[in-house]
């Protein structure tokens, strides 16, 4: 049965930021989705098992959604994977998932939710960005070029959609303790035959704010920009990352 509960989806909302952002909307009083391949740990939100390079799977959840609550009022785009390589080391298959998991999963789910809050002629939507969204970094070219791409598409929907009353922003993290950052720290370790301790301190040392994020700080400013808090921004993005990027 439809509740007075906004509903929010999010995509990859198992672990990281997805999880974090779900634990604090779910203490706001939200009504989470999460849609991911991973399996949840906890029974907090509903879990829709869903693979965000798959458009029909995503129309499909969108929709399931939609037949239960009667709406949705929140979107975070948060699903996506990282790459540190060199455009000499990137793959063909690596490529292909970056670009259909960051870009095509972003603009899928964009194009699965809109048609329903253009309907309510209300909504707030975040994507997730990333401080590669502004800068460039060594062995990153595929993904950062994915992340400039998700914060093109947060301006150019903003525009778009403004008229229906719907918001669009993009978040822009800089490195943050996730499962994610420990992955490309241990490939990165793999390939440089560096110390991981030595490659997380480095990492700790060249942000201006002396050390990594938490996923809880990032959850923390994705609730703003999804708020009424935030009703006059759309179409931003917003740096959460330290420092690193006014450096």
């Amino acid at each position: 049965m439809p509740t007075n509960q906004p509903v929010l989806i999010i995509t990859g909302a198992s672990s990281g930021i997805g999880k974090a952002t779900r634990l604090l909307m779910h203490q706001k009083g939200c009504r989470v989705y999460n849609l991911d391949i991973m399996e949840q740990n906890d029974e907090i939100g509903v879990y829709i098992h869903c693979d965000m390079r798959d458009r029909q799977a995503i129309r499909e959840a969108v929709q399931q959604i939609v037949n239960t609550e009667g709406r949705i009022d929140l979107l975070f785009s948060n699903a996506g994977v990282h790459l540190f390589a060199t455009i000499e080391q990137t793959s063909d298959e690596e490529l292909d998932r970056l670009v259909d998991i960051n870009i095509k999963g972003t603009y899928f789910i964009l194009q699965a939710v809109l048609p329903h809050m253009r309907q309510q002629q209300k909504g707030s939507i975040v994507l997730m960005g990333s401080d590669q969204s502004f800068v460039g970094k060594a062995s990153s070219s595929a993904y950062g070029m994915t992340k400039g791409a998700v914060a093109q598409l947060a301006k150019s929907t903003a525009i778009d959609y403004a008229p229906f009353h719907i918001r669009v922003n993009c978040i822009c993290p800089g490195t943050i303790d996730t499962p994610l950052l420990d992955k490309a720290v241990d490939h990165y370790a793999r390939i440089s035959g560096q110390d991981t301790q030595k490659i997380m301190s480095d990492l700790n040392t060249i942000q201006p704010a002396g050390r990594i994020g938490k996923p809880e700080e990032i959850a923390a400013a994705v609730a703003f920009l999804l708020s009424d808090e935030s009703s006059f921004v759309t179409g931003s993005l917003l740096s959460a990352d330290g420092g690193y990027v006014c450096q």
